[in-house]
């Protein structure tokens, strides 16, 4: 059986060079895996997809057909991929890989607010163990502001999706320039990016209602809460540019799919 793994975020956040690295990274531990395109209006990407949706949906065809701008014409391709994701699976299903890779489109809408978003994906992973990456740039984690928008934005899709989640912040080598392949500087950070620091369990969203000035201290204090219930430590900071963190992103994936944390699944890879 092969494991789904969703990978989903914001426009820009590393999201398909977060695929491309992950399988890289699997790879050298002995494991292999499908990198799935799941954007329809891709145009270039930093890995070469295994499985493509764009041999079966067009987005300029859509644009031309039904006089749609491309975010229109985004939207209705993800729809129209219902009628193609048994197609999809089949794809994937041959490679008889340990882990299916998706790189979702960075529309969120698509996924978060829209009705057939949810089902098509739904539809993809049926009867497999599935979770889901969400992945947020460092530099929106590191405004309050923006920090308190992804967080929320990663709970619509949790909710939505209704599978276990994986929450990191990407590209944090932007923001240390020393990072080893053993991890980062954690406390180092949470100085610059404040999603980690409103994380952390000596951070009191007493001192949020001073820092969020976009709307009444009580409810950014009690939307702090929330997000740190949800989330507390679990946050993994990642640089899938120069491969740091992804050992902890696999051991959060084995966690959920396997109940542990070493290099093997469950499942007979015939390749190995």
């Amino acid at each position: 059986m092969t494991y789904f793994i969703l990978i989903a975020g914001p426009a820009g956040s590393g999201k398909s060079t977060l695929t491309g690295a992950l399988a890289e990274w699997l790879a050298n531990n002995e494991l292999d895996s499908t990198k799935v395109n799941f954007d329809p209006a891709a145009e270039v990407l930093p890995y070469v997809p295994d499985v493509d949706v764009r041999r079966y949906v067009d987005v300029e065809e859509f644009i031309t057909k039904y006089n749609l701008g491309p975010n229109g014409a985004l939207v209705a391709s993800v729809d129209y991929l219902i009628n193609y994701v048994n197609d999809v699976r089949d794809e994937i299903e041959e490679t008889k890989s340990n882990y299916a890779l998706i790189d979702l489109p960075g529309q969120l809408e698509i996924i978060a607010f829209r009705k057939l978003g949810p089902k098509v994906l739904k539809e993809l992973s049926k009867g497999a163990k599935t979770t889901v990456i969400f992945a947020v740039d460092a530099g929106l984690a590191s405004d309050p502001s923006s920090a308190f928008s992804s967080a929320l934005l990663s709970l619509s899709v949790l909710y939505r999706l209704g599978l276990p989640m994986i929450f990191l912040v990407n590209k944090v080598d932007l923001y240390v320039k020393d990072l080893s392949k053993e991890g980062v500087d954690v406390e180092q950070l949470k100085e610059k990016i404040y999603l980690l620091r409103m994380l952390s369990d000596d951070y009191s969203c007493v001192n949020v209602g001073s820092e969020v000035l976009f709307m009444d201290p009580d409810i950014s204090e009690s939307l702090c809460r929330v997000i740190k219930e949800a989330w507390g430590n679990s946050v993994i900071p990642v640089s899938a540019k120069e491969f740091v963190g992804l050992d902890r992103v696999y051991a959060s994936i084995q966690r959920i799919l396997t109940g542990g944390e070493d290099y093997l699944t469950e499942e007979y890879n015939p390749h190995h």
